[in-house]
Formats: C-alpha cells, sequence, structure tokens
C-alpha cells in the first residue's frame, strides 16, 4: 500500500546530521591548508596569504586576514587572532578577530574577547570572555570612521537640518526652531 520513494536509480540518499556536516566540512577546510604539526612550537608573527591548521603550539600574533584558520584539536594558541574565518577545535588564549565567522567547535575552549559578524558556538565548547558582533563590513571598516559621519551630515542636508556635525546644529530642535 505505502511505498517508499526512491529515486529511478534504486540509489537512497544518506541523510547528513549537522554534527557530521560540521565533520565534513572539517576534511573540505584541511584539503588545502599548509599545517603546523603537533611538535612544532613557534614564538612570534604567524603570517601568510594562504589557509593554515595549526596542530602545534603558538604565542604571538597570528595575522591571516583573507584565509581559513584551523585551530587543531592538539593546537594551544597564546595569541591575538585575525583571520577571515577561524574554526577552534583546540585550545586559544587570546582575543579572536574574524572578518567573516568564528565557530568554537564542541572540542573548542576560548579564553578571550571574540569580534565577528558570524559567531557559533557548539554545544560542549568552553568558552570565558565577551562576543562582539555590531561589527561593519569590512568594506565600511576600511573607508575610516569620518564616513559615518558623512553619511550623517547628508541624511540632515537631504532633509533640510544643517550639517554641523560638531555643535550638533539642528538636531533636537522642532520646526520652525533655531
Amino acid at each position: 500500500m505505502f511505498k517508499k520513494s526512491e529515486p529511478e536509480d534504486g540509489r537512497t540518499e544518506p541523510m547528513i546530521h549537522s554534527s557530521e556536516q560540521s565533520m565534513l566540512s572539517t576534511t573540505t577546510r584541511s584539503r588545502t591548508a599548509a599545517t603546523i604539526g603537533p611538535s612544532i612550537q613557534i614564538s612570534g608573527d604567524v603570517t601568510g596569504n594562504e589557509d593554515v591548521r595549526i596542530e602545534g603550539r603558538v604565542e604571538g600574533t597570528v595575522n591571516l586576514s583573507d584565509n581559513v584558520l584551523t585551530i587543531g584539536k592538539e593546537g594551544q594558541i597564546n595569541a591575538t587572532v585575525d583571520a577571515r574565518v577561524i574554526f577552534v577545535e583546540g585550545k586559544v588564549e587570546g582575543d579572536l578577530k574574524g572578518d567573516e565567522q568564528v565557530v568554537v567547535q564542541a572540542s573548542g575552549n576560548v579564553r578571550g574577547n571574540i569580534v565577528s559578524p558570524r559567531v557559533t558556538l557548539e554545544d560542549g565548547c568552553k568558552f570565558k570572555g565577551s562576543i562582539d558582533m555590531d561589527v561593519e563590513p569590512s568594506v565600511a571598516r576600511t573607508s575610516g570612521s569620518s564616513s559615518r559621519n558623512e553619511k550623517i551630515a547628508d541624511i540632515k542636508s537631504a532633509a533640510g537640518g544643517g550639517s554641523d556635525l560638531s555643535t550638533g546644529a539642528g538636531l533636537g530642535k522642532a520646526p520652525g526652531q533655531q
């Protein structure tokens, strides 16, 4: 009476759970990443233009602002970290700045502040610090803080208000008041 629907070729599609997707994306990420092995210890700055997986120890700063950084399960970081995307499977003591995303996986342990527009803390991870997700896109950040004042001036002039930002002229006044 009831029949399980299958594709015409007879194959069934595997069901992928979120934990399996995480594992799947881990293998995809590490495919082309340079690896700092578990027996390697680095004191100083780590910079580069490729994805990196750290399984060893790093103290200092890690700057991979256009790339993906994965701190493996054996990885121990005592550094300020800046990368496009950061995956934490190991231990980090220091601030993390992800231009796109920071993911602290179930095995991850972070003691520091996270700044990123997207942050994921998986069930079972350890985290002590603050999270700031109210960050502007990179394009707005590179244009400097004056762009906000210029936008306010443009809005005020379009609305017929004054554009003197230093004194706040034109702000909070009822129509017809000076």
